[in-house]
């Protein structure tokens, strides 16, 4: 399985770029995982590509448990060669052409949340993920 990031601008605040970081280093321990920081709606095209399925976050996508988000994930990592890439778009969400082109929406909340909060939460979600797949106990802070 290789994932991959993508969203709109840069978490420029140092303490929530630190929790991401975190959470960051953390799937890294099971995955390969990439973070790519777009400048604008142009760009999506590096996220589109054919190897992999694209995962668009959506307030109106599918929201799972996260025992069923680990279970979703494991059968997007069957196909396309294990890449799964997740779009997250900026203040105006992720444009329509490009939503279209994606292989299913997710929903993290039915809030509507900032781009880069949004990432924070999806990164905690995969490390999460991570761990059901493995049977491993969440690592708790404390």
């Amino acid at each position: 399985m290789k994932l991959g990031v993508f969203a709109i601008g840069k978490i420029k605040d140092p303490s929530l770029r630190h929790v991401a970081d975190d959470y960051f280093a953390r799937i890294q321990r099971y995955v390969r995982c990439e973070e790519v920081e777009l400048r604008d709606d142009s760009a999506w095209e590096r996220a589109l590509v054919s190897d992999a399925t694209a995962i668009a976050l959506e307030v109106n996508g599918k929201a799972w448990t996260s025992e069923q988000f680990a279970e979703q994930l494991e059968r997007w990592a069957r196909v396309n060669k294990g890449q799964i890439h997740f779009l997250i778009g900026g203040a105006e969400g992720i444009p329509r052409a490009v939503s279209q082109r994606t292989h299913a929406a997710l929903s993290l909340s039915s809030f509507t949340l900032p781009h880069r909060l949004a990432r924070v939460l999806l990164y905690e979600q995969l490390y999460r993920a991570m761990t059901i797949l493995r049977g491993e106990p969440y690592a708790r802070e404390g």
